[in-house]
Formats: structure tokens, sequence, C-alpha cells
């Protein structure tokens, strides 16, 4: 094809990049000239750097950056173009405008397309003579590396459209996922999941900042906690992006923000970029914090309370580490008694199940064969105890991060956040399953899509989870989706799109 890029900044570099290295020809314009031979000479390079690296043949670098055609402006007339992909400030009037204009000086049977992040693709269109031929195509950054594509279409958008820019997008080599026109559309609001359930967690000072990231990381196999994410895309962005999700969702309470964010993003503790955010950044920075040392004594006895699957797998666990475990239904005057919780809290336990609250003290069963373990501890435990609790979980070689004790522990409530985000694009319609699932991987970079994590923990284990959270707490944020909802009583994965009542018409 040949392609119009407008706009020379970062993002339209890396869309031009990516499509001159996919086989298109592109016309690169911004309204500064210097701007379009900075840009070319920046994508050249980067060329080159992959033709030294191997990514590329010599040859084809070569071609590719023949491929690079500079304009003038960017409203130039253009014969041959088949797709303007705008990439310029993101303010309506501006997009708007500049649509206006190529309307005028491009073929009718070119596709205009826009790479907003945050404004509605159908309010760019509204103010085009041809609002039809409007879509969005929304790019990540850094465009070469983020392999995903956001196809939106507008509510006026020609049908069919939307299919045919998919299929360009994966022929040249991203993903394409398409996402209706709604506040985040996906990436975005998919992402809402995990940042709003950790400033949740923060402000109930259920763990610390650096307990929380490690937890992310080491028990949900993230790569990034949420506080590290926030810190490197910037919380001023962050904020931003939560607030406007949650308004145009009209307030969901699965999306609400957090009170936190407006003080810090006041006092500019945006992150990298002021160096200071939720960590310190520089050469005067402090090194992160070492794991405390475990001073406990390793050797306590210990039972596990309750039954279950759960209770089974932290027998073994303890086992295996060779911990003094009481045998079932024994038990000790000073032993430590360990409760497998999901969804519910430590007190509850104690309460419900007669336990001596000086001593009991939860693990999550995520944690349970993970590198890093979770020890809950209540308000009412011994010190000792605690300290004794920690060693024996981390016999064997494992880390562990004690945390406060609240209903779900920062995992599953993290987990849960992510699933019933998710959950609730697919409930609306937003993106079909498989897509919300592919773009969450290339886009966020999580170890599995949220609908199929969800399956690997079990839609119905998920339900009673979410059940739990909501009956501990009352909080509506913890609200059972209906999609996870009958797909666990019906047996049905996460990722099944269903069979919709139009079947009974066909």
């Amino acid at each position: 094809m040949r392609i119009r890029v407008v706009g020379a900044g970062v993002m339209g570099r890396g869309i031009a990049q990516w499509a001159v290295t996919a086989g298109h020809t592109v016309e690169l314009g911004d309204a500064r000239r210097e701007s379009v031979d900075e840009a070319v000479a920046f994508v050249r390079q980067m060329l080159d750097r992959a033709a030294g690296k191997g990514r590329l043949g010599r040859a084809e670098a070569d071609d590719a950056a023949r491929r690079l055609v500079p304009l003038d402006a960017p409203d130039a007339p253009g014969d041959g173009v088949e797709l303007v992909i705008e990439a310029v400030l993101e303010d309506l009037a501006v997009k708007t405008e500049l649509f206006r204009r190529l309307e005028e000086v491009l073929p009718a049977t070119a596709v205009l397309a826009t790479n907003t992040s945050s404004l509605p693709v159908t309010r760019i269109a509204a103010g085009l003579r041809e609002p039809e031929r409007l879509i969005g195509l929304h790019f990540f950054n850094p465009v070469p590396l983020m392999k995903v594509v956001e196809v939106i279409p507008g509510a006026r958008t020609r049908p069919g459209l939307a299919g045919e820019l998919a299929k360009t997008v994966r022929a040249s080599g991203h993903a394409a996922v398409t996402v209706a026109d709604t506040p985040g559309f996906l990436i975005n609001h998919a992402g809402r999941g995990l940042v709003t359930e950790a400033l949740a967690l923060l402000e109930e000072q259920a763990a610390p900042v650096e307990a929380v990231d490690r937890i992310a990381r080491d028990v949900l196999g993230l790569r990034m906690g949420p506080f590290e994410l926030m810190d490197l895309t910037g919380l001023d962005v962050t904020s931003k992006v939560i607030d406007t999700i949650w308004e145009g969702f009209r307030y969901s309470e699965r999306l609400r923000p957090s009170f936190l964010t407006p003080n810090r993003v006041a006092a500019g503790l945006h992150g990298r970029k002021t160096g200071e955010g939720f960590y310190r950044y520089g050469p005067d920075a402090p090194e992160p914090a070492p794991e405390p040392p475990v001073t406990g004594d390793a050797r306590r006895a210990v039972r596990v309370a309750g039954t279950g699957p759960d209770a089974r797998a932290l027998c073994e666990a303890l086992a295996a580490d060779g911990a003094a475990l009481l045998p079932e239904g024994q038990d000790a005057p000073d032993s430590l008694v360990l409760v497998p919780v999901w969804g519910d809290s430590v007190a509850r336990a104690v309460a419900g199940l007669g336990l001596p609250r000086g001593r009991s003290f939860g693990v999550d069963p995520l944690s349970v064969g993970r590198p890093r373990r979770v020890l809950s501890v209540t308000p009412a435990a011994d010190p000792v105890a605690a300290r004794d609790a920690r060693a024996v979980l981390a016999a064997g070689g494992h880390t562990v991060t004690a945390e406060r004790d609240t209903a779900g522990s920062v995992a599953q409530r993290l987990l849960s956040s992510i699933v019933s985000v998710a959950a609730s694009v697919a409930e609306r319609g937003l993106a079909r399953p498989a897509d919300i699932d592919t773009a969450v991987t290339a886009g966020l970079g999580y170890p599995h899509g949220p609908l199929a994590w969800g399956d690997l923990v079990g839609a119905d284990r998920l339900l009673d989870l979410q059940s739990t959270l909501l009956a501990a707490t009352g909080d509506p944020r913890h609200r059972p989706t209906r999609w996870l909802a009958e797909r666990a009583r019906l047996g049905m994965s996460l990722t099944d799109p269903g069979t919709g009542p139009e079947a009974a018409y066909v």
C-alpha cells in the first residue's frame, strides 16, 4: 500500500518504520518540515541498526529506506494514497481539522485512520464530510516492538472496513484486535484491573508498595509490579486514564479511582520522568531495600487448619520443606496454626474455627508453589509467633512476604480484578474473548490473557473468591460479572463466547 503518516513525533516515526519494514511505501508529513527530516533520519538509522543486528537483510533495509518519502506538507495532494494514519497532538479540534483538509486533497477511496489513544473515534468522524471513511488504528509505543494494534470502528465507519484493516495489520507483522469505540478502547481499559486494585490495597495499607510489587512479580508472574509500572508510564498519565475510563463508564465501581493519586500528581510524584514516584530514581536514589532477614524459629511446631485441596497442598509443601508439621487432628500448646485463606480473612477463620488468635496466620494458596510465599498477619498476632511463622514458610529456600490480614490476599485481589475487568469487557461485547487475551498479553505483557488466566484458576474458584470478597467487604467493586457467574455454573471456559439468542432465529 501507499500509506501517509501524518505526525513525525515518536509515534509517527514508529508507525513509519513498521510500515516500510512490512513493504509499504510511506509518505511522512508534519506541520514542521524539520521534524520530517529528523524522523526520516531516525527511521533510516533504526533500519541500519536492524540490519547490523541481523534482524533485517542489508538489501531489505535499503529497500525499506527508499520507500520512505518525505513530504513538504501533511496535506499535500496524493493521488496514490490508500491509507492515512494520523499521529498528531491528542486534541479533538486539531485532529478533526487535519482530516477535513485530507478529505479535500486525497482520493475518495483513501481510508482515514486516527492513532488516538483517548479521543472517541466517532467524535473525530462527526466533523467530517464523509465520516464512514474514518477508523481508529491505535498503535503502542515503541511501535516496532509492541506488536499489537487496536482497530476501532466508529459509529459511522463503513461496514467491513475494520476487517480489511485488521488483515492489513496482520499481514504487516502485528496482531490486530477489533475493539468498540469506548473509553480506553481495550488495552488501556483492561489494564485498569491491575493498577486500580493495587491503589485500593495501598489505601487499605494491606501491604507497602515494595511488597505489592514483589508479590505481583513473584506470585502472579508479572514482568513489573503495578507501582513500578505506574512509575514507568507516569502517574500523571495513569491517573488521567483511570479517571477518563471511570467517568466514561458512568462511574463503574469496578473501575473506581483512588483518593491517593490527585495529591501525588499535584506534588510532581510522577515517577521516572520526575525522579520520584512510588520509588526514587537517579544517581542519588537509594538501592532497592533488601529482603529482611529471617529471624524466627523454623523448627517450631505447626499445624494446618481447615480441609480441602488448599489445606492438603500446604501440608505437602511444608512436609517437603522439613517443617515440624503436626499430624492432622493433633495440636500442641504453643504450635503455630497456618490457615490457607481464599477470599476471606484470617480473623474470620479465627472466630469461625476457634483458633488461637495470637498463633494463627494466613497463607495465600496462590503462593504455595511459587518462589515467594505470602503470610497474612492479624492485629492480634504475637510478634514472636509471626517471626516463627515466616521462618517456617521460608524453609526450603523460599522468600516470604508478610501482608496485613484482609479479605483476600494481595495476589488474590490483583488477579481477581484483572480477570473481572476483562470479563466485563467481554460481557459488554466490546471485544471478542480471543481478542481480549491477545491484546492484553501483547500490549501489557501479562503471562496469560486474563480470561485464559481465569480458566487456569477455575471459573468456579474465581466465582467463590469474588463472592466471598463481596460478602466480606460489601464493596461492589468485587461483584462477580455475569460472564464469570454464568460460565462457572455452566461449566464453560471464560474464553468461550457462547451462544447468543440470535441462534434461535437462524
